[in-house]
C-alpha cells in the first residue's frame, strides 16, 4: 500500500458501541426497516405513508406542508407519500383559503389508518418491553429533553451538518 493509505484505526475514535447518537440511530434504523417491511407486505404502503395518516388522524386539515413540519420530514417526501394516497382515495386533497391545500382521511383512509396501527405501535412494545410505567415515563421525559436541547442547539448554532 502506499504511503497516504491508513491501515490502522485512528486513536481518536469514537466508541461505537457507547456512543449515544449511533445507538439511538441504530434502533431508529431497526424499528423503521422492521415496520415499513411489514406495513409493504401487508398493505403495499411504507412507513412513510404511514407517517402521513397518522398525522392527518391527529390534525385534519393539514397542508403537506404542516405535516412536514410535524413530521420533521422533508417536503419532496411527504409529497410523493401524499400523491400514493390519493391515488389509493386514502386522502382527500382540497381547496382552501389563500390557495392553501387542506388534507383529510377518507373513510378508507381512517380504516387504513386503524389497521395499520398496531403494526407501528408494536415497534413501541419492543422497545419499552420490561420497563415499569415510572421507566417508560423517565425513558419518555429523556427522549422529549434530548429533542428540546437540539432545538435549542439548532437555533443557537445555526446548522452544523451541510
Amino acid at each position: 500500500m502506499g504511503a497516504d493509505v491508513i491501515s490502522e484505526p485512528l486513536p481518536d475514535l469514537v466508541d461505537p458501541e457507547n456512543f449515544t447518537p449511533r445507538l439511538l440511530a441504530l434502533v431508529s434504523n431497526a424499528l423503521v426497516w422492521r415496520e415499513s417491511r411489514e406495513l409493504r407486505r401487508r398493505f403495499g404502503l411504507g412507513t412513510n405513508e404511514w407517517r402521513v395518516l397518522s398525522a392527518l388522524a391527529t390534525r385534519p386539515g393539514s397542508s403537506a406542508s404542516e405535516i412536514s413540519d410535524f413530521l420533521v420530514v422533508n417536503k419532496a417526501i411527504v409529497s410523493k407519500s401524499v400523491s400514493t394516497l390519493v391515488a389509493h382515495h386514502l386522502v382527500l386533497l382540497s381547496d382552501g383559503p389563500r390557495g392553501s391545500r387542506p388534507l383529510f382521511l377518507t373513510r378508507a383512509g381512517a380504516d387504513m389508518h386503524h389497521r395499520m396501527r398496531p403494526i407501528s405501535t408494536s415497534g413501541q412494545d419492543l422497545i419499552l418491553e420490561g420497563m415499569s410505567d415510572t421507566e417508560i415515563a423517565q425513558f419518555n421525559g429523556i427522549l422529549h429533553r434530548m429533542l428540546a436541547a437540539l432545538h435549542v442547539g439548532d437555533a443557537a448554532q445555526g446548522d452544523l451538518i451541510d
